[in-house]
């Protein structure tokens, strides 16, 4: 059984990560914005140069429109976790004690989430590394570009896949520490989550 030293400790580190985390989520808010700026220029570019006869846009401009967009899936994910925006089968869930539902989160997210961004991780650092350069003698080549004329690096944004499995890893591992809390009878960190939950920004 845990201290509540030990568990004052752990939730500190909890807090940590959920720090990381919510900056990660205010960063996606200027992503967004980011991203309708370059995608209404890409469609006012498109016709006004086609009305006056140039080349107003690049396919730079147009990846870079879906670079971003991907940039608002990876880095939120770990954003969506912590807030309990991920989707759920609730009929029966709702309707919960909040230990009940603390512990099915608990086991849920040690056997299936924790391994499954560790997996993830394993599995995409070849495929990013060798989108960097590294050949199959150990030796580094020039990095992955896109095929589209002027396009931009490839590597970078695949880069992005392992940062997200990361983000989402230390998610996880901060809501461990709160479910692990609420199940040993922590009730200020049961009204943490329900919060944190509660507060949703996206609707």
């Amino acid at each position: 059984m845990l201290k509540p030293s030990q568990i004052r400790a752990l939730f500190k580190i909890s807090q940590a990560i959920d720090s990381v985390t919510e900056k990660l989520g205010r960063l996606c808010d200027w992503i967004v914005i980011l991203l309708v700026a370059v995608g209404f220029y890409n469609v006012a570019a498109r016709y006004i140069g086609r009305f006056i006869g140039m080349k107003l846009s690049s396919n730079a401009l147009i990846e870079l429109q879906w670079y971003l967009f991907s940039l608002l899936f990876f880095l939120g994910f770990a954003y969506i976790l912590k807030h309990g925006a991920n989707v759920r089968v609730d009929f029966l869930y709702a309707n919960w004690s909040e230990r009940r539902r603390a512990l099915i989160d608990l086991i849920g997210t040690v056997l299936f989430l924790i391994p499954f961004c560790i997996i993830g991780i394993w599995v995409t650092l070849n495929p990013v590394m060798q989108s960097w350069g590294r050949l199959p003698d150990g030796s580094w080549g020039q990095w992955e570009m896109s095929s589209d004329a002027d396009g931009l690096p490839r590597a970078p944004i695949k880069t992005m896949i392992i940062v997200a499995f990361v983000l989402l890893l230390l998610q996880a591992i901060s809501q461990t520490i709160k479910y692990l809390a609420v199940v040993l009878g922590y009730r200020d960190v049961a009204r943490s989550l329900a919060s944190e939950t509660e507060q949703i920004p996206f609707e």
